[in-house]
């Protein structure tokens, strides 16, 4: 079964209301280790948070989400009441400040007093009469299952990007086999320069030595198994793209193993232009761990 691995970044937002209510979720999804979901909703609307937690948790493996809720009232049927414990305490407070004759602050006003937050509360019996406590909560699932599609839109553009560097890391482990291949003649001409220059004119290089000398640089500059390695690193990060798992730890862990590879191939080289591919194949893995960090 083929999937598309889905973004860990999204954004979602679902309306709804009753004769009386109308309210509004979004949802926000960034970057995250693992699964963080916060939510702020009103105090009224019962288990919003547990609610919103649990279906996230159905739906997701990582991913920072952060959850809001906001209802509003569209009808004057509850006007809600005075909280007269609020208002006593703010009244008392208000007694205490000192504000000296000059100062141009005007005496406070019941009006003004009353349109502080936390004075007029809402009805209790009122709020249970129009679901505003339980009505928003039928629209969760179909928030997240927005959220779902858009990670996943996100996702396939992700993917596209991916494969083009597992193509372009491809592509140079194939230059880097062919660069690697003329190691070996290469290593024993330069012994032999070397081995030249350093006794007299008239002496003749002994042969087998050169052989022996050059066999064992070879050895040593062998790239073979790093550039298999590399080749089984792209099969299987094609794998992880294709199938129906959460990739992006296994990604993440992968793009290390490509890096321990291209470093030894470096290390390695005997060869500028080999050396050159090396650093180019950092560079494209360097961008896969990024574009892999994004990826659930």
């Amino acid at each position: 079964m083929t999937t598309t691995p889905a973004s860990m970044t999204g954004f979602a937002r679902i309306e709804g209301s009753t004769d009386t209510l109308a309210w509004v979720w979004e949802v926000r999804c960034v970057n995250g280790k693992g699964l963080d979901v916060r939510v702020r909703a009103p105090n009224f609307v019962e288990g919003a948070e547990q609610t919103v937690r649990k279906a996230a948790g159905e739906r997701f493996k990582r991913g920072s989400l952060q959850v809001s809720l906001n209802v509003e009232r569209t009808t004057s049927a509850s006007a809600g009441r005075i909280d007269h414990a609020a208002l006593n305490t703010l009244l008392v407070d208000i007694a205490k400040i000192d504000i000296p004759p000059d100062t141009p602050i005007a005496p406070a006003t019941l009006d003004g007093i009353l349109q502080l937050r936390g004075i007029i509360v809402a009805d209790e019996g009122s709020v249970a009469d129009d679901g505003a406590n339980t009505a928003p909560l039928a629209d969760i699932p179909a928030l997240l299952d927005a959220l779902d599609n858009a990670r996943r839109e996100e996702g396939a553009r992700l993917t596209a990007v991916l494969r083009d560097i597992l193509d372009r890391i491809e592509s140079l482990a194939t230059d880097a086999a062919g660069l690697a291949d003329r190691q070996p003649p290469a290593l024993a001409e330069r012994y032999r320069a070397a081995l030249t220059a350093l006794i007299a004119d008239n002496a003749a290089v002994p042969e087998d030595r050169i052989i022996q000398e050059a066999a064992a640089l070879a050895v040593k500059a062998d790239v073979a198994e790093e550039l298999e390695r590399l080749k089984a690193h792209v099969a299987q990060a094609r794998d992880l793209l294709a199938g129906p798992e959460a990739a992006g730890r296994r990604l993440d862990f992968l793009a290390q193993e490509f890096n321990r590879e291209a470093n030894t191939l470096a290390a390695k080289s005997a060869d500028i232009a080999l050396t050159r591919v090396a650093m180019e194949l950092k560079a494209a893995i360097d961008a896969l761990k990024e574009q892999a960090q994004n990826i659930e």
